[in-house]
């Protein structure tokens, strides 16, 4: 790189370090004093040597100009409260030449300093406009094309650009699920969205890289690639050294990742484009051709500071931000432009003047157009839901040939078997989805030939082979970021995740990612997965706390996150087929509990009576969302609310009541414990003259809160009501489990407490 010098404004001790910056450019282009060589062909090299052409070049220096008169107009605009967020790319400007050696169809997760990335993506589609959509964005306008005014995010549909929000490597595990899930659609025959041999973008920063979930998506990307299987995904770690007000050691993005086997590293000067293209093109041919993980370390600096309320000077000496002032990108691309006779000083501060224009001209029009002022218009993309669709989708039945060789012929179908009890009916279930949706997916740790720890899924391997039923590394965060992969590609993820108690190692990945993106989309891009679970307590002689864990609040919190908990087979079959309706229909990410206790569980009163054991519903019979269910519907003495293993020990405990104080006992199954239906639950809480809440999972924040709230606010807080509950604890080992876990005495006693 060519040694910029130091621009005069630099030197200024001024405290305004924006003005500066913004001072630096005009002034270097003025003082300029170089040779200037006959300005080149739009098709020669900018410069000898450089791979860049003259035309690259100008349209490359555009884009940087526009990021950065972003970045300034955000910044005066802040403190009049016409745009509401500061964060920049001032800096990182080279990226753009990232989204020129790319495709508008490689689908791209970015980092939140992409102004450039973006500003040159736009290029690739006519009749788009960078300065216009990213203005509405940080105007939080109705208006933004990206997010519809929720987020100030770099998004578009037509560009391929899935939004993120303030992301610290949460992408990355989603972006190699995209990149794997490019090359697999060939072997399951899926059409692809997108051109076959694209590859997936992934760009963060050098702090970020540390996160342990950019490791664990390094280390998955390593892990497919040792196995020769394609991950075309290309990470761009744009190192400016610093995050937030924590430096990187000197050296060490290099020195972790150069070496690293089946990860392909690459460097790039980014603040040098006429040098730094040709290195950016190896890598992004590289990535293309060889279908593998590639590690693209691209050189940035960060000017202007972390975002417009971080005031550098008093934590940096002015010393140093004057040395990362001279290394702005833009006074290279400014030199390269004068060298090359591309401009003349004053054209070059005509086009400066011109963008800066632009962009205010285009943010104050953004302050003028609509924003989100009614809760139904923020909301609206969240969870969108057409229940007449949905449910003639589940209620679709046209897959009659696919159903017979999945399961072996007409004899073996579930519906012609006598009646099974949960873990069974589920792997039927499961093979009856697949059947019917040839671009779903089933995978997680063990869940292939050994056909899950609990075999559940015992048989779907043979029947729909490794493209389709394959075992994964034991990650669940890779497990999540394989399914919104697989999502983002128009396939049907069905990830399992083996406990409750190891979802929580990934939630951000459905809390941060999957159930966010149609809310920070308006809905544009979408994540259909039906996520599996094993869950709860009440196992006997294995677990302790990671295999018995009834914590279900960290679901029931998340935005949009449909739950289901079936408590017997048949529910199980019908619930499933609802869900990857809603998830094929709609685009919505669900969790399907699986209530590990009752897998094998045939008998209900007495041991052999066979009475936990049910037909399997046929093809065209679903449960409607939100639909419970109700057992002794008629009685009104006492109704008792749960759901899961609170079913059978609520049964169980009601023919004690029953002998006991001769009350009549209704048991409410809820089955969908997010959303819950409120009208449902009041509709079944009117009229009874006694109320049991019976929740398995722990008294703070439980799903009983939640029905004790929907009573109460229905106006029939009036009615006696005992709640029994787990304890606020974790599950001990072996017999001390059911210390902390509610049980049928429990049932009982709380019923005598209302007597």
């Amino acid at each position: 790189m060519t040694t910029t010098p130091t621009p005069i404004a630099a030197r200024h001790k001024g405290f305004n370090r924006a003005e500066i910056v913004d001072q630096n450019f005009t002034e270097f282009v003025g003082e300029w004093r170089g040779e200037v060589r006959a300005a080149p062909r739009d098709d020669a090299p900018v410069l000898p040597g450089s791979t860049l052409d003259a035309k690259g070049f100008r349209e490359l220096l555009e884009s940087q100009l526009i990021s950065r008169h972003l970045d300034l107009m955000a910044r005066v605009l802040r403190v009049q409260n016409k745009v509401f967020y500061t964060i920049g790319s001032s800096g990182h400007e080279g990226n753009a030449m990232v989204a020129r050696l790319t495709r508008h169809t490689d689908p791209a997760f970015l980092h939140y300093r992409s102004g450039g990335f973006m500003a040159e993506r736009f290029r690739k589609l006519p009749g788009m406009d960078p300065v216009m959509d990213s203005a509405l964005s940080f105007a939080a306008s109705k208006d933004d094309p990206a997010s519809g005014g929720r987020h100030k995010v770099w998004g578009s549909k037509p560009l391929w650009v899935l939004p993120q929000t303030s992301t610290i490597a949460s992408h990355l595990p989603k972006a190699l699920g995209t990149a794997i899930a490019i090359d697999h659609a060939k072997r399951i025959g899926h059409v692809l969205p997108v051109p076959d041999d694209s590859i997936a973008i992934c760009s963060f920063g050098d702090a970020s890289s540390n996160h342990a979930t950019a490791q664990t998506a390094f280390n998955a990307a390593v892990w497919t690639a040792y196995q020769k299987l394609p991950a075309p995904v290309l990470f761009v770690c744009e190192d400016n050294g610093i995050g937030i007000s924590v430096k990187t050691p000197g050296g060490w993005v290099a020195s972790n990742f150069q070496s690293r086997s089946n990860l392909d590293y690459f460097y790039a000067d980014g603040l040098d484009l006429a040098e730094g293209y040709a290195q950016v093109q190896r890598a992004v041919e590289h990535c293309r051709g060889t279908r593998r993980p590639t590690f693209l370390h691209l050189r940035t600096t960060r000017i202007m500071g972390h975002a417009g309320t971080d005031f550098e000077i008093e934590w940096r000496s002015i010393e140093e931000l004057v040395a990362v002032e001279a290394s702005d990108p833009l006074l290279r691309s400014a030199a390269i432009a004068l060298e090359a006779g591309l401009y003349t000083k004053d054209a070059l501060l005509e086009l400066n003047e011109t963008i800066r224009k632009r962009c205010f001209v285009a943010a104050e029009e953004a302050d003028r157009r609509p924003k989100l002022e009614r809760l139904d218009d923020v909301m609206k993309p969240l969870a969108p839901y057409t229940p007449a669709a949905v449910q003639a989708e589940a209620e679709r039945a046209d897959y009659a040939d696919a159903r017979l060789k999945a399961f072996g012929g007409e004899a073996k179908l579930p519906e012609n078997q006598p009646p099974r009890h949960l873990a069974i009916q589920i792997g039927q279930a499961l093979h009856d989805v697949m059947a019917k949706y040839p671009e779903s997916l089933l995978f997680g740790e063990d869940v292939a030939q050994k056909g899950g720890v609990y075999t559940v899924t015992k048989g779907l391997h043979k029947a729909f082979r490794n493209t389709r039923v394959f075992n994964t590394l034991l990650d669940e965060t890779i497990i999540l970021g394989l399914a919104q992969g697989y999502a983002n590609m128009g396939m049907l993820p069905i990830p399992e995740i083996q406990y409750l108690a190891y979802f929580h190692n990934a939630g951000d990945q459905i809390r941060g990612e999957a159930a966010s993106l149609q809310f920070f989309s308006n809905d544009q891009y979408r994540n259909p997965l039906v996520m599996r679970v094993a869950s709860l307590g009440y196992q006997r002689g294995f677990g302790g706390h990671f295999h018995n864990d009834n914590s279900i609040a960290a679901l029931r919190d998340i935005p949009g996150l449909v739950v289901g908990c079936p408590s017997r087979g048949d529910d199980a079959a019908t619930m499933l087929r609802t869900l990857t309706a809603l998830a094929r229909v709609d685009g919505r990410v669900c969790a399907f509990l699986e209530p590990i206790a009752l897998y094998m569980a045939k008998d209900l009163y007495e041991a052999g009576d066979g009475q936990w054991q049910f037909a399997y519903p046929a093809p065209g019979e679903a449960m409607p969302l939100g639909e419970g269910r109700v057992y002794n519907e008629q009685a009104k003495d006492l109704v008792v609310f749960t759901f899961g293993n609170g079913v059978p020990m609520a049964l169980r405990a009601a023919r004690s009541i029953e002998a006991e104080l001769k009350w009549k006992v209704r048991v409410v199954d809820l089955r969908w414990l997010a959303p819950l239906n409120d009208a449902f639950i009041a509709a079944q809480a009117k009229g009874a003259r006694r109320i049991i809440v019976l929740d398995e999972g722990r008294k703070s924040a439980g799903v009983g809160e939640g029905v004790i709230t929907a009573i109460v606010e229905a106006g029939l807080g009036a009615t006696p009501l005992q709640r029994v509950v787990g304890a606020d604890t974790f599950t001990p080992l072996a017999g001390a489990a059911f210390l902390v876990l509610p049980g049928e005495a429990d049932v009982v006693a709380a019923a005598h407490k209302l007597a």
